[in-house]
């Protein structure tokens, strides 16, 4: 996929209190992934890279992050990979337009392991109901986490929502590993995966 020369794949939102614009962010209308803490961008710009026909969004806080993943999204000229700088369940619930993306990527979302700090967790019992909101009909969210503990959180958070139901993580998603979890596999440390269609 060619695109003209851009500066960078960091979109700067005119507001924060209105839902992006999404043809503001791409050159083409096409069906929108969108994942909630890309991290350095080592999942994302591969899997943008293998779809050109589809859009991405990754959602990153921290900006040394954010340019690590517009330098690896520019240099492989993926004009279908656009970056948010703000945090992932503001972008979920108010920034992100009704219905608009057929997937959701959140992969090791930090675990607040400690039971005071729980509140601070992205997927909680409102989490279904604002990936509804965002979800196109059978729209799916993908997640995976080393946590023992928010892993049985996550499994709960969804089985109480009869709006969702599990599904298998694709062999090709499954291949695409993150940052973290390079470093996880390295030492050894286990991945859990799961997935969640709309229903």
């Amino acid at each position: 996929m060619g695109q003209k020369h851009v500066d960078s794949l960091i979109y700067e939102l005119p507001t924060i209190l209105e839902p992006i614009t999404l043809p503001a962010l791409f050159p083409s209308p096409q069906t929108l992934e969108v994942e909630l803490g890309s991290g350095d961008g080592s999942f994302l710009v591969e899997y943008a890279r293998r779809h050109p026909n589809h859009n991405f969004i990754g959602v990153e806080r921290l900006l040394g992050r954010a340019r690590k993943t517009d330098r690896k999204g520019r240099r492989a000229g993926l004009a279908n990979l656009r970056l948010l700088r703000i945090e992932s369940a503001y972008f979920l619930e108010y920034l992100l337009p009704r219905h608009s993306a057929s997937a959701l990527h959140i992969y090791f979302p930090d675990p607040w392991p400690k039971r005071k700090h729980w509140r601070h967790r992205l997927i909680n019992q409102r989490f279904p109901t604002l990936a509804r909101q965002a979800l196109a009909p059978r729209g799916r969210v993908y997640l995976r986490t080393d946590d023992p503990g928010y892993y049985e959180n996550i499994i709960g958070v969804f089985e109480a929502d009869r709006n969702f139901q599990p599904i298998e993580t694709s062999p090709e998603l499954a291949s695409l590993l993150t940052d973290f979890e390079l470093h996880f596999q390295a030492r050894g440390v286990k991945t859990r995966r799961m997935a969640y269609e709309a229903v």
